[in-house]
């Protein structure tokens, strides 16, 4: 077992005047327990069956948090009572947040907070009911408090041997979990139903993650970041993702099993979210990475992002079912925002692969997407055993005019994209697959690439569709292999453009063909 407290005395919190009506607060109660276990060295603290108003919690080494079944812990609404969340602590940065947003730089303003704590877990099959707390989005996802938000279900920052298990969070706040710091941290057979992101793991190493659901429709479901906030440029790395769903559902209607989909956009303007993304805060990096068996339900895909100067390095992605794909169902992107220090540059995108995906029902207007920059080519991915089933098909005048209706002006700039000489890159925009607008294939976009390996990739679109299934861009050492395009109607099956040593074979009844350096070419 991972966390195993240094005793096995139990604190029921009922013991220390907590009620459990849902009306009065057990704040001062339930904290009463939680010190009390501290103070011996440990213990197991329990929440029984009731419902349990409280604003912040502060928890320590050496305990086991039960919140049983039958329980739930409610985060109170500061709007309803003469008190709040604990204040957030002062940002390491100052108050400017130069190099983080405001939600990874505080911890203190959440509903469970502990800092620099070890063997710490978080169990017991209860629930977890985040109403109180502020989603950091207003107005569409509701006012901000008028004293004290809280925003985090659960911030631990630094510290080792946490865990999670068989716990239920419903609106969850800005993050439902927010780790920092951790090194050796598991998350196992918990639901979470949000309004905005589930997990963050930022500047983490040695997580597993497993058996979890995760649904959030206006925010990512589960996504890893690497940020400024412990002042240094820290990668998050040795992080295992395994037999876990996303989505974008409704929230709160995948925990009450209704599945729900009113919700047809996330605040920022494109589809449900819900997904498993590596960024976008990425100034340390990303190393030794693995997702295998991973569900995406009326969801964008996956993503894979660094746009503040640090290194992708060893991802492995394997076995991922998407159904009902609300943007590009794999988006690779090496991107020049550069939020940080002075002086840093691109990162770098190396070793990733990704493999055995069936993506069905994909929005079409959003292929694959692999892009780097001019002198910063993403490099070495393999994209293997992939089928991608688009939901209807555009044309080259939508390429070119790009229509209001196809775009999304909250991350692509129609002015500078219409009035662009040559390639437009977006190199410091807020990566997102709409930030290209309509691109010139439905299949697969690759753009600044270097040793890039297609296999085994099926692409079926029985939609009339004239671009292109495999674009092709200032992309070099690129090997096409028993690529295939199953459209309707269409003109070019591959587009190359700017390209040098790509190699095709057995791909759309094409033999074995080698092209040197290529200035345009259309099969």
């Amino acid at each position: 077992m991972l966390n195993v407290s240094r005793n096995n005395a139990v604190y029921n919190v009922m013991d220390f005047g907590a009620i459990g009506d849902g009306k009065r607060l057990d704040t001062a109660a339930i904290q009463a327990a939680l010190d009390a276990a501290n103070e011996a060295g440990g213990g197991e603290v329990w929440i029984p069956s009731g419902v349990y108003l409280s604003f912040s919690l502060q928890v320590f080494s050496h305990i086991t948090l039960k919140i049983l079944p039958g329980a739930t812990l409610l985060a109170a609404n500061p709007n309803e009572h003469s008190q709040g969340y604990h204040a957030p602590e002062p940002n390491i940065w100052g108050d400017t947040h130069k190099y983080q947003d405001f939600g990874h730089s505080h911890f203190r303003n959440s509903l469970i907070w502990g800092e620099d704590i070890s063997h710490f877990t978080l169990t017991g099959g209860g629930l977890i009911d985040g109403s109180g707390l502020w989603k950091g989005l207003y107005p569409p996802l509701g006012p901000k408090p008028s004293r004290q938000p809280g925003n985090k279900t659960l911030a631990i920052k630094g510290g080792k041997n946490i865990a999670l298990r068989d716990i239920n969070i419903l609106r969850g706040g800005h993050f439902a979990v927010l780790a920092t710091g951790i090194n050796n941290l598991l998350i196992d057979s918990v639901i979470i139903d949000s309004n905005r992101d589930g997990i963050d793991i930022d500047v983490c190493k040695n997580v597993r993650i497993n058996n979890v659901v995760v649904n959030s429709p206006n925010d990512d479901a589960i996504v890893l970041k690497s940020s400024f906030v412990l002042g240094a440029a820290i990668p998050t790395e040795n992080v295992t993702i395994s037999n876990s769903i996303v989505s974008g559902y409704d929230v709160g209607t995948v925990l009450d099993g209704t599945y729900q989909t009113t919700t047809t956009r996330a605040p920022d303007g494109d589809g449900p979210t819900g997904r498993i993304k590596l960024g976008t805060e990425s100034n340390g990096g990303f190393h030794n990475i693995t997702l295998n068996n991973i569900v995406f339900d009326r969801s964008r895909g996956l993503a894979i992002e660094t746009v503040d100067g640090g290194s992708i390095t060893n991802v492995v992605a394997s076995n991922l079912t998407m159904r009902d794909v609300s943007s590009s169902p794999i988006f690779i992107r090496l991107g020049a925002r550069l939020r940080g220090p002075t002086g840093i540059a691109p990162g770098r995108i190396s070793g990733v692969k990704v493999s055995n995906v069936i993506a069905s029902n994909v929005n079409s207007t959003y292929p694959v997407i692999i892009a780097g920059l001019p002198g910063s080519p993403v490099e070495n991915v393999t994209l293997k055993d992939i089928r991608i089933e688009p939901n209807s098909g555009l044309t080259w005048s939508d390429v070119e005019d790009q229509p209001d209706h196809l775009v999304n002006p909250f991350f692509f700039d129609k002015q500078k994209y219409l009035h662009s000489k040559g390639e437009y890159l977006a190199a410091a925009g807020y990566p997102e697959p709409s930030m290209f607008g309509v691109l010139p294939a439905y299949g697969a976009y690759i753009l600044h690439g270097k040793g890039i390996n297609l296999s085994d990739v099926e692409i079926s679109n029985d939609h009339k569709d004239t671009r292109a299934g495999v674009y092709l861009a200032k992309t070099h050492s690129v090997s096409v292999q028993r690529v295939n395009t199953q459209p309707k109607a269409q003109a070019d099956w591959l587009v190359i453009e700017d390209a040098s040593d790509v190699h095709i074979n057995g791909s759309n009844g094409l033999g074995e063909v080698h092209l040197g350096n290529v200035r345009s070419a259309r099969y």
